[in-house]
């Protein structure tokens, strides 16, 4: 689902054979697009275009976060350790399923599927990325339903954690996204629960890891050996860089 909006347009010369010909084009643009997309890897992309549904009244305002006792602490192969504080005052369904999830051991083993520095994310969480088809990371999810949208007017700054989905506002599930920057195109689209408190400089050396030609995919996987709940108070006075 990590394809751009593709636009064109063939002109239909009114003369003979001209339909003919445009059919053959219009054809072999087909196969293109498709080969084109088959080099990409499959997300719930969360900055898909064009969707629709979003019910502004429903948007949470005025509420600053309020950290959890507990932050989730994901630890990868070789690149260090991320700590996130998680904010349930603002999606305590999005914290309360990453908690859940965690406490089972579902990401671990999990890679870092997409990075893109120019958009400024890295994101994770797909079971499928522990498979040997990389075809498929990012359009997994766990066997849980989808998650109701929790926007709120929190800002998308650098370090926050955000909730990977499709074009539907309601269908975040367990992918989540950490931004290297400030994203305001995605303010008030997507579910804001969480903030980086440590480990900023993990997350900026992952975005700038080698990929895959063609793709968002690290060329060699970084893998989320676990993420797991500890108390937050262990972590009062981390500086984030």
């Amino acid at each position: 689902m990590e394809e751009n909006f593709v636009k064109f347009g063939l002109k239909n010369p009114l003369r003979n054979g001209a339909r003919v010909w445009s059919f053959v084009m219009l054809l072999a643009l087909v196969c293109l697009l498709a080969a084109c997309n088959a080099n990409q890897t499959a997300t719930r992309d969360f900055d898909e275009e064009g969707e629709d549904g979003i019910d502004q009244s429903l948007i949470k305002r005025g509420v600053a976060p309020q950290p959890d006792a507990e932050v989730a602490v994901i630890d990868t192969n070789y690149y260090g350790q991320i700590v996130v504080e998680l904010y349930p005052n603002l999606a305590p369904e999005a914290v309360k399923r990453l908690k859940q999830l965690a406490g089972e051991g579902f990401y671990n083993n999990q890679t870092f599927h997409r990075i893109d520095p120019e958009l400024g994310i890295i994101q994770g969480g797909d079971p499928l990325s522990k498979d040997n088809n990389p075809a498929n990371d990012g359009s997994g999810g766990s066997d849980r339903p989808d998650l109701t949208a929790e926007f709120s007017d929190v800002p998308f700054e650098r370090g926050t954690l955000g909730a990977a989905r499709s074009a539907s506002p309601n269908s975040a599930n367990s992918q989540f996204f950490i931004t290297t920057k400030r994203q305001p195109a995605f303010n008030q689209r997507y579910t804001v629960f969480g903030r980086v408190i440590k480990g900023m400089d993990t997350v900026d050396v992952i975005s700038s890891a080698p990929v895959a030609e063609g793709t968002e995919r690290p060329a060699d996987p970084i893998v989320i050996k676990s993420v797991t709940l500890q108390p937050r108070s262990n972590f009062l006075g981390a500086q984030v860089r």
